[in-house]
């Protein structure tokens, strides 16, 4: 059986392109038809300051309104904290796991430099000795990162076969596991998440492409299966610019303003859908 998902965050109201990615998810999952797949929806509230269980409840109406409907109560990851302290407990005991000191500018400026990876940690604080360690955990509380090294994965590069953009092929990071303020992040969240839960192919915007060959090496040190995977193109603003919360970002109620039902939008939006994957719209030729 096909179990697809939709993880948004409750920060702000959901806008077109999330809807967007949303219903391709829905209906892959269900495109067997209703008892030949699962369709759930997963709040990724991490964060409890910005999050909010009202805007939580009004994307699920929202959803509903569009016809995006979950077949289980949604999940909230705020709920699950020991979950993934005990698949990073399993990390750490392995030896695969270290402390980071690093700030985010510092991370920034290794990545500039003329051989850095953009994007990707250097491993600075990897080779740190214990007294190191100790000196600067002294004042600073440490996020625990991913030892690619230690896994013999550094440099590996990882290939999948993606839903939607085909072959591709990436290299893993060493991801954080945990944040210095003792949060999981949503690297280890969304990798227990998916197996405990019984995914079997995550959609999601084509943004988060990147992080997926560490999240793939996640599920296989900890010995979870690999869903498959579907990266959305993301929809774009008038100036070409992606939609988010702070830019751009269109909602069911400007729509609405504008004189157009919920049902209006969805057939906008499957029109969209049709131009990248026409086998998962009805009636779409």
């Amino acid at each position: 059986m096909i179990v697809g998902r939709f993880a948004p965050s409750p920060t702000g109201f959901l806008h077109l392109g999330n809807f967007r990615t949303a219903l391709v998810a829905y209906l892959s999952a269900k495109r067997n038809g209703d008892d030949g797949g699962r369709f759930l929806v997963r709040f990724e509230d991490l964060d409890r300051v910005t999050s909010s269980p009202r805007m939580a409840a009004l994307q699920m109406l929202e959803l509903g309104d569009l016809g995006v409907k979950a077949d289980e109560p949604p999940v909230f990851q705020s709920n699950r904290f020991a979950l993934y302290d005990a698949a990073i407990g399993k990390l750490t005991e392995r030896g695969l796991t270290y402390p980071c000191f690093c700030t985010r500018r510092e991370i920034a400026e290794a990545a500039a430099a003329p051989h850095g990876a953009p994007g990707a940690y250097p491993g600075t604080c990897r080779g740190l000795s214990e007294a190191e360690r100790a000196g600067r955990a002294a004042t600073k509380q440490p996020a625990l990162r991913l030892d690619l090294v230690a896994a013999g994965l550094a440099g590996v590069p990882i290939r999948f076969t993606d839903m939607f953009m085909g072959e591709v092929s990436g290299t893993p990071d060493d991801v954080v596991l945990r944040r210095n303020d003792g949060v999981p992040s949503y690297n280890v969240a969304v990798v227990v998440d998916d197996f405990l839960q019984g995914v079997t192919e995550v959609v999601r915007g084509d943004d988060l492409a990147a992080v997926t060959p560490s999240q793939i090496v996640l599920h296989h040190l900890l010995g979870m299966r690999i869903p498959e995977y579907g990266h959305v193109p993301l929809k774009r603003g008038p100036d070409g610019e992606r939609l988010s919360k702070r830019h751009g970002s269109i909602t069911l109620d400007n729509m609405a303003d504008d004189g157009y039902t919920a049902d209006d939008v969805r057939e906008m939006l499957l029109d969209e859908i049709a131009g990248f994957a026409p086998h998962l719209v009805p009636h779409s030729g």
